[in-house]
């Protein structure tokens, strides 16, 4: 059986270079360079600032726990769910450059217990669903450094 194909969850959101190296991507305001996540390219998100073009820039692939916490509900539809479920965790983490702060789940096996606000985190990506195509959706995640 041939493997299955992988494509982001949601497009646009992270790129991988030639090295296999991922990044997330961001806008940046061209005129006060403030830096939004998820990307858009209009609407600067400072609000003392009047611009309404922002470009499409790579992160910072590291940053620091600025929060973090567990899930260990089920989601309600019509998120993807799994069996039987795992509890997995989310980090907030602080990107090295920009300050942005970045909300991901972080990789599968690592739980709340093992993370620590300040921690070095990196970015990576990981599998959130397998579609009825039978094509993995991958999306942005975080794992420690």
């Amino acid at each position: 059986m041939p493997a299955a194909s992988s494509q982001p969850a949601i497009d646009g959101w992270f790129a991988t270079d030639d090295a296999g190296a991922t990044h997330l991507i961001g806008g940046k305001c061209t005129q006060c360079a403030t830096f939004v996540f998820p990307p858009r390219e209009n609407n600067c998100p400072n609000p003392a600032c009047a611009s309404d073009t922002l470009d499409l820039v790579p992160l910072s692939r590291r940053g620091k726990v600025w929060s973090y916490t567990e899930n260990r509900y089920l989601p309600p539809s019509p998120y993807p769910k799994t069996d039987p479920f795992e509890p997995f965790a989310i980090a907030a983490v602080e990107l090295a450059d920009e300050g942005l702060i970045v909300l991901g789940k972080v990789v599968e096996g690592t739980l709340a217990a093992d993370l620590k606000v300040g921690m070095e985190m990196e970015l990576t990506t990981m599998t959130l669903y397998t579609d009825d195509e039978g094509v993995e959706r991958t999306t942005h995640a975080w794992r420690i450094a």
